[in-house]
C-alpha cells in the first residue's frame, strides 16, 4: 500500500488530508483532543516537506447542511495549538472560502475545511452525489492523503471516491492501525485473548462470530453479557437484554465449548434499583440478580477473574466497557481491566485498546495511552476489520494497486 513517500517531493504542491478529528465537545470546549494528536505525525510530516497541507474532517453527524455545533473552528485552533503554527480555517467544505484559504497557503501551511459533513454529498448514497462532492473536493489538491482510520470502514467522498481522482497514499495513522490490526488476526502471539463489553451484543455479533475460530479466550462483560447470561438460563432482572438475540448467543457459546475457546463471563455483578449513580446498589452473583435490579458492572470478584485470565496473554485486543464506567459506582470494573493490560504491556504483550467509549474510558479513568500498546482512534473499524469485512476506504488502495 502506497504511503506518503511514494507521493515523491510533494514542496509545493496541495495535500488534502483526510484525518479523524471527530472529538468530543462540551459547548466549544475540547474534551478529549485524543484524535487530534493523533492526527498530528502525518500533518506535521507533510508540512515540514514543504506540502501546502489542506486537512479535511467531519464533527458529529449533522443533516448535510450547516450547523454551528458541529463546527471544526474549535478543533482549528487546538490543532494550531499543538502544532505550534496558525492554522488557516474555512468556514466551508468546497465553496468561496476553502478555495480562498487553499490558495492563501504557502509552502509547509496547514489549513482546515469546515465540517465535511455540512454537505450532503459527504455521505450521500447516491453515488453521482457523492462523486460531484468528491470531484470538488480533489479541485482543491494535487494529492490526496487517507489518515482518518475512524472513518476507513465508510464508503464516503472523502474517503472513497476521493482516492479515485487523485494521487493517494495512506497517513501514518492508518497505516499504523492496519499494522495493528494486522498482528492481530495474522498469526497472533498467543495466548490471545478479546475483551468486549459495550451494551449490545448485535453490536458485535459478526466480531464474536470471526473470533471464535482465532482467539483463545472471550471475556465478555458490559451490558451485552446479560443477554449471555439470559442464555444460560439465569435471572438478569431489568438489565439490558436483547431477547432476539438469546439463540445466536446461545449457539455461540456450544461452539466455544465445542472448538475449545474459552468464554470468560463475569462471576458477580453490581446491581442497582436504577441507571443512576445515587441508585442504591450492592454486589450479588451473577446468577442471582434480583429481579428489580439492573447490573452495571462486574463486580469485584469478576475483576479479579478477568485480571487473572489477562495475566499470561501475550496478545490481548479490547473493546467497549465493563460498566457503566461515567458513573463512578460502576466503574471499577473497566479500570480492573484497564490495570490488567497495563500490567501485560509491561510483560511485552500487545495490549490494543479498541477506540471509542474504551479510550475514552482510559483516558477518563486517568491511564496515559503510553500504558496500552495500542489505542486505535477508530473502534467500528477496528470491529468491522476483526469481523472479516473489507474496509472501503483501505480496498480503493488496493484496487488501484491491482490496476
Amino acid at each position: 500500500m502506497k504511503t506518503t513517500a511514494d507521493l515523491g517531493d510533494v514542496r509545493g504542491k496541495r495535500v488534502l488530508v483526510r484525518s479523524d478529528l471527530n472529538v468530543p465537545l462540551d459547548g466549544e470546549t475540547i474534551t478529549d483532543d485524543g484524535r487530534i494528536r493523533a492526527s498530528l505525525p502525518t500533518i506535521s510530516a507533510l508540512a515540514d516537506a514543504g506540502a501546502r497541507v489542506v486537512v479535511c474532517a467531519h464533527l458529529g453527524r449533522p443533516k448535510g447542511a450547516p450547523d454551528p455545533q458541529y463546527s471544526l473552528a474549535p478543533v482549528a485552533s487546538r490543532l494550531g495549538e499543538l502544532l505550534g503554527a496558525p492554522v488557516a480555517f474555512a468556514t466551508d467544505t468546497v465553496g468561496e472560502s476553502a478555495r480562498a484559504v487553499v490558495d492563501g497557503l504557502a509552502d509547509g501551511q496547514v489549513a482546515l475545511l469546515e465540517n465535511l459533513r455540512f454537505n450532503a454529498g459527504e455521505t450521500s448514497k447516491d453515488e453521482a452525489e457523492r462523486g460531484a462532492f468528491a470531484d470538488e473536493l480533489a479541485a482543491l489538491a494535487d494529492a490526496y492523503v487517507s489518515d482518518g482510520f475512524g472513518v476507513v470502514h465508510r464508503a464516503q467522498a472523502s474517503v472513497y471516491d476521493i482516492a479515485t481522482r487523485l494521487p493517494a497514499a495512506m497517513g501514518c495513522l492508518v497505516r499504523a492501525e492496519i499494522d495493528v490490526l494486522q498482528r492481530l488476526t495474522r498469526d497472533p502471539e498467543r495466548p490471545y485473548a478479546v475483551v468486549l463489553g459495550g451494551a449490545k451484543v448485535s453490536d458485535k455479533l459478526g466480531v464474536i462470530d470471526n473470533l471464535l475460530g482465532t482467539a483463545d479466550r472471550l471475556l465478555i462483560g458490559g451490558g451485552m453479557v446479560f443477554t449471555f447470561l439470559k442464555a444460560q438460563g439465569h435471572e438478569v432482572g431489568t438489565s439490558l437484554l436483547e431477547q432476539d438475540q438469546l439463540a445466536t448467543v446461545s449457539e455461540y457459546l456450544e461452539r466455544a465449548q465445542r472448538d475449545g475457546v474459552e468464554i470468560v463471563l463475569p462471576t458477580d455483578v453490581v446491581a442497582a434499583t436504577a441507571f443512576s449513580a445515587d441508585a442504591d446498589h450492592e454486589v450479588v452473583a451473577a446468577d442471582a440478580i434480583p429481579a428489580d435490579r439492573m447490573g452495571l458492572d462486574i463486580g469485584p470478584e469478576s475483576a479479579r477473574l478477568f485480571a487473572d485470565k489477562l495475566a499470561d496473554c501475550r496478545t490481548v485486543f479490547w473493546n467497549g466497557p465493563m460498566g457503566a464506567f461515567e458513573m463512578a459506582p460502576y466503574a471499577a470494573g473497566t479500570e480492573a481491566v484497564a490495570r490488567a493490560l497495563v500490567e501485560a504491556t509491561k510483560g511485552g504483550a500487545l495490549t490494543v485498546v479498541g477506540g471509542g467509549d474504551s479510550a475514552a474510558a482510559v483516558r477518563q479513568l486517568g491511564f496515559a495511552d503510553e500504558d496500552f500498546g495500542h489505542i486505535s482512534t477508530g473502534g467500528g473499524a477496528s470491529l468491522e476489520y476483526l469481523e472479516g469485512k473489507s474496509l472501503p476506504g483501505i480496498a480503493v488502495f488496493d484496487q488501484a494497486q491491482e490496476g
